[in-house]
């Protein structure tokens, strides 16, 4: 959470929501508060509800990182989830801030149920957008491995281990998607970073590895075997991981002599 505040564009975005919130005055605040009053509650509200959306979020993610139908289950998942966790605070929040009991028949008559709407259709626009950027940033298949460049020294480390915590920098195994994070795992731990993933394999400095999947990429030398699945492959990893490859890097895989040409 804190590396996400940390992002210039999420402070300055709860900000601005915070100010048309107050402007507009919706789920009755604009009858019920007059705009000092109602500024203070968004001020509240807004906050609480994105940290605890993100949390619940982050959380389904990881529990889903190494599901089969992981794409189909994280948005849908992570949209109740958001729901629920952003409908508790608002729940909790109005019961102290106005004495409107969880019981009270204002939630009966659609309050809930807006927002708890409003929380899905928010979960979900974000997980579509970090999907579209996903896309936008490295969906186009390299033609071999990616080696560090020439006047990078073997020595060096990686640029993106400084944004790890100083017990996980490690050498690196793999960076994959998860929501709207890169889960980076290296042979002494895994975190997750606030990027994209094409920002993620800039900063991989001398290791030799290759973008797989348009959610993976792979540390060469961790490659413990690989296999093929019809048109496409799955990696099995040094730490027992299986990772899959999608038909676009297969060739690619195959010209670095990773993987066997059909038999």
């Amino acid at each position: 959470m804190r590396r996400l505040l940390a992002s210039p564009p999420v402070p300055a975005g709860l900000a601005l929501l915070v100010v048309l919130l107050a402007i507009s005055g919706p789920f009755g605040t604009l009858d019920a508060m007059r705009i000092a009053p109602r500024l203070a509650y968004w001020a509240v509200t807004v906050p609480a509800t994105f940290a605890a959306g993100s949390f619940a979020t982050l959380v389904i993610s990881e529990a889903l990182r190494s599901h089969p139908r992981r794409a189909l289950l994280t948005p849908m998942l992570a949209a109740l989830g958001t729901a629920i966790a952003v409908a508790v605070v608002v729940v909790v929040l109005n019961w102290l801030a106005l004495g409107l009991h969880p019981l009270a028949p204002s939630y009966r008559r659609g309050l809930l149920i807006s927002v708890l709407a409003t929380g899905a259709a928010i979960a979900l626009f974000f997980h579509l957008l970090r999907q579209h950027q996903q896309r936008d940033g490295g969906e186009t298949a390299p033609d071999a491995a990616t080696d560090a460049p020439a006047d990078t020294p073997a020595d060096t480390a990686p640029p993106l281990l400084d944004r790890l915590e100083f017990d996980k920098r490690g050498p690196l195994v793999s960076l994959s998607v998860a929501d709207h994070y890169v889960e980076v795992v290296t042979t002494r731990g895994r975190a997750l970073l606030l990027m994209r993933l094409s920002d993620a394999m800039r900063e991989t400095g001398a290791t030799r590895g290759m973008q797989v999947h348009r959610s993976h990429w792979v540390a060469l030398d961790r490659i413990a075997a690989c296999r093929r699945m019809g048109d496409r492959a799955v990696l099995t990893l040094t730490d027992g991981r299986e990772i899959p490859v999608s038909r676009t890097y297969v060739k690619p895989l195959r010209d670095a002599g990773i993987l066997p040409a059909r038999g």
